[in-house]
């Protein structure tokens, strides 16, 4: 029987976060990177795609045997390729599991209550090379912090024994990329996050309501 969860909660951004959009075309004075914006809204968001694969890279490194990252998505532990996905060789395919929607900043009326007035910022940043002393300046832009985005991933019950232990992993996933950044230049305080009010319920079909139960412990824990 078809079945599928839903997994829904809210990201808060701690600091600013910059995911970068297209910057084809930039006026004279204009911001040289742009963060990625919804196209009817004009607001920034987070790509389920950014989500995803930042979360998938975290728990490759951590069920890695080595230091490093696998070479390759397929070389992953099996629980991550079973989970995410892996092209494989021929006849080898997995689709995911997963399906991660993009993400809108939800709360700005909320910032707007506040005296804010732009979801996003502009840093200015400065390299300056060792040798040449040359400065080149550079304008990032950034959403703001604060910011909240709210989420949605739907989880497709393709085996009810290994629901909890994916739902685990997932969770684990979340609890790494609170440690880590999402988006772009982390290594200076950019891209610090926060999940809550995290939880999962049956939107298609019906599984066990006792590994339902422990599904929402486990997805609950983060944040806590």
């Amino acid at each position: 029987m078809l079945a599928k969860l839903e997994i829904k909660g809210t990201i808060e951004l701690v600091t600013g976060m910059h995911i970068g959009g297209s910057s084809a075309f930039a006026a004279i004075g204009a911001v040289d990177s742009p963060v990625v914006r919804d196209t009817l809204s004009d607001l920034p968001m987070i790509p389920g795609s950014s989500l995803k694969g930042k979360i998938r890279t975290l728990l490759a490194k951590r069920y890695s045997e080595t230091l490093l990252y696998p070479e390759k998505p397929d070389d992953d532990d099996e629980r991550i390729k079973r989970l995410f996905g892996s092209a494989g060789g021929k006849g080898k395919m997995k689709a995911s599991r997963l399906i991660f929607s993009d993400m809108i900043i939800s709360n700005m009326e909320s910032l707007k209550s506040v005296g804010v007035s732009s979801a996003t910022e502009v840093k200015f940043e400065n390299s300056i090379g060792r040798l040449s002393v040359v400065a080149n300046p550079r304008q990032i832009e950034r959403t703001i912090r604060g910011s909240k985005f709210d989420f949605s991933i739907i989880y497709n019950v393709e085996d009810e024994k290994e629901t909890a232990e994916d739902i685990k992993l997932l969770a684990e996933g979340f609890k790494l990329l609170e440690y880590d950044y999402l988006g772009g230049h982390g290594s200076r305080g950019y891209g610090k996050v926060k999940f809550e009010n995290i939880d999962v319920n049956t939107v298609i079909g019906e599984i066990n309501e006792n590994i339902l139960s422990e599904c929402k412990k486990l997805i609950k824990e983060v944040g806590c």
